[in-house]
């Protein structure tokens, strides 16, 4: 079966930066689209990226757009996440998700129950 495995969480200052790695296992991680998501203590969890299969795509929510870069690496199976300038209002749960193409391999999927695996996340915390 597949898994996703989130690392590189951690504490950073404000203005700091911090690169999330997710590694999927199998063989199949190329068919998937692959997203980013988040969640705040008291608040829904949100999208944050979504990257193509072949990378050639991307997607970010408005408030981290100029701040957070998605990449992936299909013959390494992970998809990264860079963020830099980080904000007090970026600390969350991070997770990474991935999607078969059920709906298509056109169409972006970015609510969570679109998403077909996911990872346990890691914790992000930015200090003032």
């Amino acid at each position: 079966q597949v898994q996703l495995v989130e690392s590189g969480g951690g504490l950073v200052q404000a203005g700091g930066s911090l690169r999330l790695s997710c590694a999927a296992s199998g063989r199949t991680f190329s068919s998937f689209a692959m997203a980013w998501f988040r969640q705040a203590p008291g608040k829904e969890r949100e999208l944050v990226a979504v990257i193509s299969r072949n990378g050639g795509s991307t997607y970010y929510t408005d408030s981290v757009k100029g701040r957070f870069t998605v990449s992936r690496d299909n013959a390494k199976n992970t998809v990264y996440l860079q963020m830099n300038s980080l904000k007090l209002e970026d600390t969350a749960v991070y997770y990474c998700a991935g999607d078969v193409g059920s709906r298509g391999i056109y169409y972006t999927p970015r609510v969570e129950y679109e998403y077909d695996y996911w990872g346990q996340g890691t914790q992000v915390t930015v200090s003032s």
